[in-house]
């Protein structure tokens, strides 16, 4: 993650947007890039700062910038049209003493945001991207990852099928529920060492409320090599954190359970919106779960073809929209996906 930038104050910028009006075709492309330039202008700088404010400051910074952002936009292209002479200056008809329409302009999901930024993080770490299908069978999305055949997982009631039970569970297809099937498929296409990370979007019978969705991104990341550690996991799982959310971040582990790592463990870090002190978002424990984790199991290693007694490896999963609500303080995840502008403008260009 970036570190705060400090920019120029509104006051400053102020300024400058009233001499807009008195530059050259030149100067009007440099003062520009000046301000709007997607990596050194004065406004990316202040949005790209959003994360390491105060959690009650982000809200009123980011809309602010923003406001200030379009004011400018309009100001270079109203003085780009008159330095060109455009229809409006050559006698059309029209009310030229209206205002200004608004500039729309799109921008990148802060969930999808999210996602890039994590995946530049495991980049610098060495780790490179996999993706796989999103239509699985059973043997690659359950069986292969060491699910019992009679698993809870693999009920009807609790996943999404595409077709209706068959007498060869390989054939039983179903939407994804999970990405750890491609860890499988990157096992099969050759000899460790592997170190990669894995997006997609995956699929549950889950009810669509706050801390939940039926489609959701999820990125899960494997390492697996001679000599691998849960020393490894902590310490590349600790580095990830602090880079995401800052050196400062607390984080801790916990013995949990999933049956295709032993030992496992879920991570926390300390919450974001309360510091701490307890809040309805951690429910009062001060923590936040951000991802599970652990040392892959020996029979998935053995059952991608890889000899279990040489290799040994580690593997996570988060989900890139919970890691959004923690790094910038939004309660519901419902919010992100209901295409509120007034909640998505904040976040654009935010750190990718």
């Amino acid at each position: 993650m970036t570190d705060h930038v400090t920019p120029p104050s509104l006051e400053q910028l102020e300024e400058r947007l009233k001499n807009i009006d008195t530059l050259d075709h030149d100067a009007l492309e440099v003062e520009s890039i000046a301000i709007l330039g997607r990596k050194s202008g004065a406004l990316t700088a202040a949005l790209r700062s959003i994360p390491t404010l105060p959690v009650d400051e982000r809200r009123s910074f980011g809309a602010a910038v923003n406001a200030l952002k379009a004011r400018f936009e309009e100001a270079f292209e109203a003085r780009r049209s008159a330095l060109e002479g455009d229809a409006g200056r050559s006698g059309l008809s029209g009310d030229l003493s209206m205002p200004a329409r608004h500039t729309w302009m799109g921008a990148v999901h802060p969930v999808n945001q999210v996602v890039h930024a994590i995946l530049g993080i495991f980049r610098d770490l060495g780790f490179s991207v996999a993706t796989g299908p999103e239509v699985e069978d059973e043997w690659y999305n359950f069986l292969s990852l060491n699910f019992p055949p009679d698993h809870p997982a693999m009920d009807m009631h609790d996943t999404m099928y595409l077709a209706g039970p068959s007498a060869d569970p390989q054939n039983r297809l179903l939407l994804r529920t999970h990405t750890s099937p491609v860890q499988i498929r990157v096992m099969q296409g050759g000899p460790p060492p592997y170190r990669v990370v894995i997006p997609g979007v995956v699929y549950r019978r889950d009810p669509f409320d706050a801390s939940h969705a039926p489609a959701f991104n999820q990125i899960e990341g494997l390492a697996v090599d001679e000599g691998i550690g849960f020393v490894d996991l902590k310490a590349t799982l600790t580095h990830f954190a602090h880079s995401f959310f800052g050196s400062a971040a607390d984080v801790r582990f916990r013995p949990s359970f999933f049956p295709f790592t032993e030992p496992s463990a879920e991570m926390d870090i300390r919450c974001q919106l309360c510091a701490g002190t307890g809040c309805a978002a951690c429910k009062g424990t001060g923590w936040m779960e951000i991802l599970g984790c652990g040392m892959v199991h020996p029979r998935v290693l053995e059952n991608a073809g890889v000899d279990s007694e040489r290799y040994t490896g580690w593997a996570f999963g988060m989900g890139p929209a919970r890691m959004c609500l923690a790094l910038y303080g939004v309660p519901d995840i419902r919010m992100l996906y209901e295409g509120d502008v007034r909640l998505l403008s904040q976040f654009a260009g935010a750190p990718e």
